[in-house]
């Protein structure tokens, strides 16, 4: 890989996004062409060199002819293989700098757009292109180097027939371009049927990556059947597209075949009528059915050159949409530095996290709690509205496909838009008197840390889960370890603490993957903790010993937790109820009950189905509350 990066991409239409990737590698790319160029000269200057040998060698006689122009052929299949060598090495590096590079890019907008990313683009999508649209990338660069080499080979094999006879010159200038040009129908169906072709076989890897992540909980609930039909039947959807987009390229192939074996008929008979009239030599028509045979390799690269080109067209189409995600986060012009040991103010539901404390966020409608953990931590909403149906827009024709590309267009500027005003301006959520949009970002991640039920575990060691940063000290670890109550898990863990654990906690439980997530948020010591439903995946006697640990050991720091656990409402310093998205009220857990029928429905869920009947709770749901 080059040591410099890539730099920004070209993401305003998929030729420029093509044109900018080759670039990026000229010099390479250069070389390999003049390599290709080299190592075809033997197989376009050959066939005269061999005519040569027969008029004025075999038939006249002279040995001292044969030997010097087999010498040069000689000499020139030397230089020939060496090109070859030279071009075989620039081809394999200028293909992994294209799927490596592309690999590179992909990566640094996954960083960039963290969290967003999976909101805006399907994790199938992103595989796809940091995998398979990189390779064509890649392919595409072996292809064109090569197709300078056969273009080479033609003007050389056209310059030498034009010298030796007008008539067939004429032929070989003429021939190769209308050959090429008259596959031009085949191609736009064809780019059509393998963009279809395209966004099956990433829907089909979105899918396998859901069922993969999810195949504990689905073993558990006996889903394994309804997704074993979904995924077979969107297989079978993904090999029909395949099956379609391979006849349209297989009757390209076949055009290629017929129609370079046309020319070597073509150009042979004539060859034969020339030498007939007295025109040509028997050594020159020799000559001629080589150059007719050695056209069959340049004109086949010229329609795979198309071929090829095509494929990049469709990858690099998908490319620009993940790597033309705008970047949502904007830089203050001058940062302000976050107070240390203040509160934290939510403006739009009016909410404050009091420094030191632990509060707890309680909401009859979950999605309200975790938009306001989202706003604590600086994180953007999901996307609003329904992408673009891409097999249409792949499948779509004329008028109907500029409509399709128009609506992505204006879909995705109206997500930028919002994006945009949502992390641009004032974030509306500040930290003391410092609103969360002035402060760096990296800031506002190591002072706020958010933690749910869909953070990620990755593979390795459970030292490694818990202390990612290798900061903590055995006691420290433990300590976070015990609070979480996931003791157990590190005795049977066969190793402890450098017991393996697989990519996202398979094989282990929800709740002890819920456990560990906390460990972990719990040993990275944030200033402000928000948590997300921490305990909803533990049973009662574990849940009460979190909540009781939880209390101790962030006393004195800020934390909030979004739940409605009568056992962390017990232990929380302070509850806010959340009604439509506002804070309605706020007080202890003894004093809400007191006085609140909307905080009993929601904590006291037996009172649920009596709706709001009950203005005050009777003894047993005390009793049960206290419980």
């Amino acid at each position: 890989m080059p040591a410099r990066d890539f730099g920004a991409p070209d993401v305003r239409g998929p030729m420029r996004f093509l044109f900018w990737l080759s670039w990026q590698q000229a010099p390479a790319l250069a070389v390999s062409s003049l390599f290709a160029v080299i190592s075809f000269i033997p197989g376009s200057v050959g066939p005269f060199i061999v005519g040569t040998i027969i008029d004025r060698g075999i038939l006249a006689g002279d040995p001292a002819v044969v030997l010097r122009w087999s010498a040069l052929l000689l000499v020139l299949a030397l230089v020939g293989a060496a090109a070859g060598i030279g071009r075989h090495t620039f081809v394999v590096r200028t293909w992994l700098v294209a799927m490596y590079g592309t690999g590179k890019l992909v990566n640094r907008t996954t960083v960039r757009l963290g969290h967003v990313l999976t909101r805006r683009t399907p994790a199938g999508e992103v595989l796809s292109v940091a995998s398979g649209d990189s390779n064509e990338f890649g392919a595409l660069t072996e292809v064109t180097s090569r197709a300078a080499g056969a273009f080479a080979a033609y003007l050389i094999i056209a310059g030498i027939v034009l010298s030796t006879s007008p008539k067939l010159g004429l032929v070989v200038l003429v021939a190769a371009p209308l050959l090429v040009i008259s596959a031009m129908p085949l191609l736009r169906p064809m780019q059509r049927r393998q963009e279809v072709e395209r966004n099956r076989t990433a829907d089909l890897t979105s899918l396998a990556t859901d069922i993969v992540a999810g195949l504990r909980i689905l073993r558990g609930i006996g889903g394994e059947r309804t997704f074993s039909r979904n995924y077979d039947r969107q297989s079978q959807a993904t090999r029909q597209a395949g099956v379609a987009a391979g006849l349209w390229q297989s009757a390209l192939d076949g055009v290629a075949v017929l129609f370079a074996g046309l020319f070597l008929v073509v150009l042979t008979w004539l060859g034969a009528d020339e030498v007939l009239a007295g025109n040509l030599e028997v050594g020159q028509l020799v000559s001629f059915f080589g150059y007719a045979v050695f056209m069959v390799w340049p004109i086949q690269t010229f329609f795979e050159l198309v071929q090829k080109w095509v494929r990049a067209a469709v990858s690099a189409r998908k490319a620009i949409a993940l790597l033309g995600e705008p970047i949502p986060w904007r830089e203050p012009a001058t940062a302000l530095t976050l107070p240390r040991d203040a509160d934290i103010a939510d403006r739009r539901s009016g909410f404050v996290g009091r420094t030191g404390q632990l509060t707890v966020v309680v909401s009859a409608v979950p999605d309200d709690s975790a938009a306001l953990a989202d706003r604590l931590g600086r994180y953007l909403p999901a996307a609003v509205g329904k992408p673009a149906d891409l097999d249409i827009e792949a499948g779509a024709k004329g008028r109907a496909a500029r409509a399709a590309r128009a609506r992505r267009r204006q879909e995705r500027s109206s997500q930028a838009a919002r994006d945009a005003e949502l992390a641009g301006g004032q974030w509306g959520v500040s930290i003391g008197s410092v609103d969360l949009a002035d402060a760096r970002l990296a800031d506002v991640r190591r002072q706020v840390l958010v933690s749910d039920a869909s953070a990620v575990t990755f593979a390795g060691t459970l030292q490694e889960l818990i202390d990612p940063h290798r900061r903590l000290s055995r006691e420290q670890a433990e300590r976070a370890l015990h609070t979480a109550a996931a003791e157990d898990v590190f005795e049977a863990l066969p190793g402890g603490w450098q017991g393996r654990i697989d990519e996202r906690g398979r094989g282990l439980s929800g709740g002890q993957r819920q456990r560990l997530v906390l460990a972990r948020a719990l040993g990275l010591d944030p200033e402000i903790l928000v948590l997300v439903e921490p305990t909803s995946a533990v049973d009662a006697h574990t849940e009460a010993l979190i909540a009781a640990r939880l209390a101790e050991h962030r006393r004195g720091r800020t934390t909030i937790a979004m739940s409605v656990s009568p056992l962390l409402l017990h232990h929380a310093d302070r509850v806010a109820l959340l009604v439509d998205g506002q804070v309605a009220e706020e007080g202890t857990h003894e004093e809400l009950l007191g006085r609140s029928a909307a905080y009993r429905r929601v904590v006291v869920r037996s009172l649920d189905d009596d709706g709001p009947a009950a203005a005050a709770p009777t003894e047993p749901h005390r009793e049960e509350v206290d419980r």
